[in-house]
């Protein structure tokens, strides 16, 4: 099986302020003197993993754990502290729906705005313009300015916009667990419907359920490490079992 994305020893350390600086201004004069404090915060630990065309995996772990940051790293948002990452075939990141919005232009104007940050002509967008207003279900919106959007149409957009290119490698995290249970639905589906054509999935969710339905294999990460990577079932299973120990274990410390 060919790998489409290879992860090799990546780490990604945060320079965190430590103290509490309450303006711009401080924060300048600080800077300018040298007494900016920071402490490094390690999100993730010298990662490494191979995922093949047409898998789907799921990345599992408790909140801090990594999980968004690795994904991220694979999208090209973040460039690791230490170690390579390669990707090979169109890809669409479903991160932060709508985070790369203009709140100022209207939801058509965003749309021909993102597709030609994505790399995607004109033409072509036009040729897809109808199915993308369509998945949106936004007509109505079309020429309101997306500050005015809720999170969860700001989602449609972003969802209907990024999916229409038939990416080869789908980068999805938590973008189920925003709107409504029709949308999620056809979110659902149409993942269902990229994977049918040979498309690799990468996918960060909270619902265990949802990675065991949708996922063949999945990563688990604890505070940045990688811990267990296998069947979805199996991952799934351990790291379930580790929170009820560890839920179990901080409410017997804390009684």
């Amino acid at each position: 099986m060919e790998n489409v994305i290879s992860v090799e020893n990546v780490s990604m350390v945060f320079n965190l302020a430590n103290e509490r600086i309450d303006s711009i201004k401080e924060y300048i004069i600080r800077a300018l003197k040298g007494n900016l404090n920071y402490e490094p915060f390690v999100a993730l630990k010298d990662v490494s993993f191979q995922i093949g065309r047409g898998e789907s995996v799921g990345i599992v772990g408790a909140n801090g754990s990594g999980k968004s940051t690795i994904l991220k790293c694979i999208s090209g948002i973040y460039k690791p502290t230490r170690g390579k990452i390669r990707t090979k075939g169109l890809l669409a990141p479903l991160i932060e729906l709508g985070a790369g919005f203009d709140g100022d232009l209207t939801a058509r104007e965003n749309i021909y705005l993102n597709s030609a940050i994505m790399g995607l002509n004109q033409k072509f967008v036009e040729s897809k313009f109808e199915e993308i207003v369509d998945f949106s279900e936004l007509r109505p919106f079309l020429d309101v300015a997306v500050k005015n959007f809720s999170s969860g149409m700001a989602a449609r957009l972003g969802f209907a916009l990024a999916s229409v290119v038939n990416p080869e490698i789908l980068i999805v995290d938590e973008i189920l667990g925003v709107g409504d249970a029709a949308f999620q639905k056809k979110c659902g589906e149409k993942m269902e419907q990229l994977r049918s054509n040979n498309a690799t999935m990468l996918l960060v969710s909270h619902d265990i359920n949802q990675v065991k339905a949708q996922c063949d294999r999945a990563i688990w990460l604890k505070k940045g490490v990688l811990v267990m990577d296998g069947n979805a079932l199996e991952v799934c299973e351990a790291y379930e079992n580790w929170t009820k120990n560890h839920s179990a274990f901080e409410s017997e410390a804390s009684s």
